[in-house]
């Protein structure tokens, strides 16, 4: 009887510690255990809060969303200047998270921001939310759209469905013209704009799902799924779901040759 004591004891901890390692100190202790880094791009920390809070609402109970933007940088990504003038202070954070002991990143910019020298410094997966919308996108539906906001946006995400394998189930990309930080004004005219491409998208591109191409959309996804019946998915809680999948199955970024750590 004590032999089979011992040995389920010896087992038990065993399960501990292989868990520790896994998910952290915490793991077991009724408290959330998968740190999850959540980076905004740009400096707007009303746009950072919205999608903390999407993300939160999906993720698992123990996953922990730290939502973060950097000090500097643009207030909006609009463009191929913004978004570079971002990737600094994005990295930063980034490095911040990984000394913090975060196992998974989100960059929570449609324009998948600095996402693949986001990969160098990050051991843990690192997911863009175009990237994570568009294969989910795929996983629905024969073809999508995606709705973007400001048509200077469109050539960057054309190039990244080409980059994603994706131009054939991408049937367009669409603006509805209005800028980022409007998507903050709750008086402003945007979800009714964000609707008319969305419909258009519907009867002229044949697309059966629809992709919102903005982390400034993120809390209208599913009112808008229900209103026209087709799966319209936002990028914040598609990559956030990746994320704790990658993480949850032990998958780390790849450090041989692409992806290796700066020197």
């Amino acid at each position: 009887f004590s032999l089979v004591v011992i040995l389920t004891a010896m087992g038990i901890l065993f399960y501990m510690r292989k868990r520790r390692e896994r998910f952290g100190s915490d793991a077991g202790k009724g408290v959330r255990t998968m740190k999850t880094l959540l980076v905004n791009p740009n400096t707007t920390a009303s746009m950072t809060e919205k999608a903390g809070e999407a993300a939160r609402l999906v993720a698992a109970s123990g996953t922990e969303i730290i939502a973060v933007n950097p000090e500097y940088g643009p207030v909006s990504i609009e463009g191929y200047y913004d978004e570079v003038f971002s990737i600094p202070g994005l990295l930063e954070e980034v490095r911040k998270g990984e000394d913090y002991g975060c196992q998974g990143t989100v960059i929570a910019c449609f324009d998948d921001t600095g996402l693949d020298a986001a990969r160098c410094l990050a051991s843990g997966p690192v997911v863009g939310l175009c990237e994570a919308s568009m294969h989910i996108a795929s996983l629905l539906a024969n073809g999508f759209s995606i709705v973007t906001t400001l048509k200077r946006s469109i050539p960057a995400l054309e190039k990244l469905a080409v980059k994603y394998g994706m131009s054939q189930q991408c049937h367009r990309v669409r603006a509805a013209e209005v800028p980022v930080l409007e998507l903050e004004n709750p008086d402003s005219v945007t979800t009714k704009l964000i609707r008319v491409e969305i419909q258009k998208a519907l009867d002229e591109d044949r697309s059966e799902a629809i992709v919102l191409g903005c982390a400034g959309m993120a809390d209208l996804a599913t009112k808008l799924s229900k209103e026209f019946g087709v799966p319209v998915i936002d990028g914040v809680t598609a990559a956030v779901k990746l994320v704790e999948s990658l993480v949850s199955l032990g998958l780390h970024t790849s450090k041989r040759n692409g992806y290796a750590y700066p020197r």
